[in-house]
């Protein structure tokens, strides 16, 4: 199945030294990514989060952080940060719906880092680092080092939103049923494989409203927002303070829309496009991917007989890419133990190794190394997007992020205009755009209807915006930058272009990006729009 992007993408946060020894290779570096997202059907724009009293004035008691859930991706507890500062967990009570502020509610799982310095605290700075569906429990401590100078007058804030890890978490599959999802043919050719496909997608379907078909109504990104609000109230800030990386800034621009006067210092990086239905964003994410693929070529080139892979052009190692990816569709190759790494598989470790730039040196030796048939390192790339460990136990990534995005979109694509759209999706990658194709089909059988083609998030009255666009993102193309900008309004989209590679420009190190956000979140600086950094 074509897991990379459902609508706008997904990643994951990956740990090169967790991916290489689940593939047998050497030790490496970390990388994240993450994107796609959007709301709820049923409650509508009913009751906004100042409605539940009770729940505003709530208490959390905050105790040192557990080991992360398998649903949130396992691992170890987080250890303290520079100067032994311990991470803080707590829980916090929201509405399942928010039509019925005194009806059902469901917990929400928290962490947070205090403040360095708390003559000079500012507040809470809540962040969201993408998906729909990455866990917020795992992923700040995985990424604190990011965002050290920032804890100097911020406690660091980051949550598992509604429908993810201990957030009343979706649950779909079986582990064991998961493996053999994954693998299937995600770019169908035959009438039997496309039935495989799409009965495939009903079952998975099926297996989410079974297992946590009471939250799946209400798991979209606009009660997401209306979380982060009754967020706001519980931890005691005026303001939202918020840095939102790839969905998380879908998340944060619905946010904005609902509650204008509430926004603080905020910062948008990897720049979902809001103004985007989900065919618009699939194909913008297809041409991202073949232009990062494409830079990874020219690289490779650039190092002449350093490079391992075959050619002496882009052209050409993008034919021997293809070429692999053909043959391992007809005959899968050996992957780890006893799971062989198919073409979707393989497809999927490619995109996940475009992330980062970091990553650029795995994704060579992984497609030199299947090549010769070991496909054991994109198979721990692919596993990794897909929240999968070197034991076999899966996250809920997934299903969250299948279960945001449907609850967010309107659209059900059928087979037979899913067909209709392929030659332009070929056409805009050779390598994603069939995979990216099949997937506008991902909410064909979702049991639950969506709210949007593509969320509002004009936000008249809000503070201003720090917008950052990566000219070489693959995830989120840079025209999301400018298009989330112009939608947010005159006055508070301010835009600032990286010109780099990889999904993302704070944690690229680049002084510049650096300077500007800092600028802002710690000292209020609003950076000229139209800032370039290179």
């Amino acid at each position: 199945m074509p897991t990379f992007s459902a609508r706008r993408g997904t990643a994951l946060a990956v740990t090169a030294a967790a991916l290489l020894a689940a593939s047998g290779c050497s030790d490496g570096g970390t990388s994240r990514g993450g994107n796609s997202g959007g709301g709820n059907s049923p409650t509508g724009s009913s009751r906004s989060a100042d409605a539940p009293g009770k729940l505003a004035s709530q208490r959390l008691d905050w105790k040192a952080c557990p080991a992360p859930s398998a649903s949130e991706g396992g691992g170890p507890s987080p250890s303290p940060l520079p100067g032994g500062t311990p991470w803080e967990c707590a829980t916090m009570k929201v509405p399942l719906d928010y039509a019925k502020p005194d009806g059902d509610t469901i917990d929400l799982a928290l962490i947070r880092a205090e403040a360095r310095d708390k003559k000079r605290r500012i507040g809470s700075l809540v962040f969201n680092f993408g998906g729909p569906g990455g866990s917020g429990i795992t992923g700040l401590p995985a990424f604190a080092n990011d965002y050290e100078k920032l804890r100097a007058r911020y406690d660091l804030v980051s949550f598992d939103p509604r429908g993810v890890g201990l957030s009343a978490g979706v649950r779909c599959e079986s582990d064991k049923r998961l493996d053999a999802y994954f693998a299937q043919n995600g770019s169908p050719s035959t009438p039997a494989e496309q039935k495989t496909y799409v009965k495939g997608l009903a079952d998975f379907a099926a297996a989410c409203e079974k297992n946590s078909g009471k939250v799946l109504p209400y798991v979209g990104t606009t009660n997401a927002a209306r979380d982060m609000e009754l967020m706001r109230q519980v931890l005691g800030d005026k303001k939202l303070h918020y840095f939102g990386i790839s969905y998380g800034t879908e998340l944060g621009g619905v946010y904005a829309h609902l509650y204008p006067k509430s926004v603080g210092r905020a910062v948008f990086d990897a720049v979902v496009d809001p103004t985007q239905d989900s065919e618009q964003g699939s194909l913008g994410q297809a041409k991202g991917f073949q232009l990062a693929l494409t830079n990874f070529e020219k690289d490779c080139v650039a190092r002449g007989s350093a490079c391992k892979l075959p050619g002496t052009t882009p052209k050409e190692i993008e034919s021997f890419i293809t070429g692999l990816l053909d043959r391992i569709g007809k005959r899968p190759i050996t992957g780890i133990g006893n799971r062989k790494l198919t073409e979707t598989q393989a497809t999927n470790g490619i995109a996940q190794s475009l992330y980062s730039k970091d990553f650029w040196p795995y994704l060579e030796q992984g497609l030199d190394e299947a090549d010769g048939g070991n496909g054991a390192l994109l198979l721990a790339l692919s596993d990794s997007m897909n929240g999968r460990d070197q034991y076999g136990k899966y996250s809920n990534i997934q299903a969250a992020n299948a279960a945001v995005n449907c609850a967010d979109s309107k659209e059900r694509y059928t087979l037979a205009q899913t067909k209709a759209k392929l030659p332009e999706f070929r056409k805009a990658s050779p390598v994603f755009g069939d995979f990216l194709g099949w997937g506008l089909m991902s909410c064909s059988k979702w049991p639950v209807p969506g709210e949007w083609t593509h969320p509002d998030v004009s936000a008249h009255g809000s503070a201003p915006i720090v917008i950052i666009g990566n000219t070489g993102d693959p995830a989120t193309p840079y025209a999301g930058a400018k298009a989330m900008a112009d939608a947010l309004g005159k006055g508070v989209g301010v835009e600032v272009t990286y010109h780099g590679q990889g999904h993302g420009s704070y944690d690229s190190g680049d002084k510049c990006v650096q300077g500007a956000v800092n600028g802002y979140l710690l000292d209020g600086k609003v950076p000229a729009a139209g800032t370039v950094c290179r």
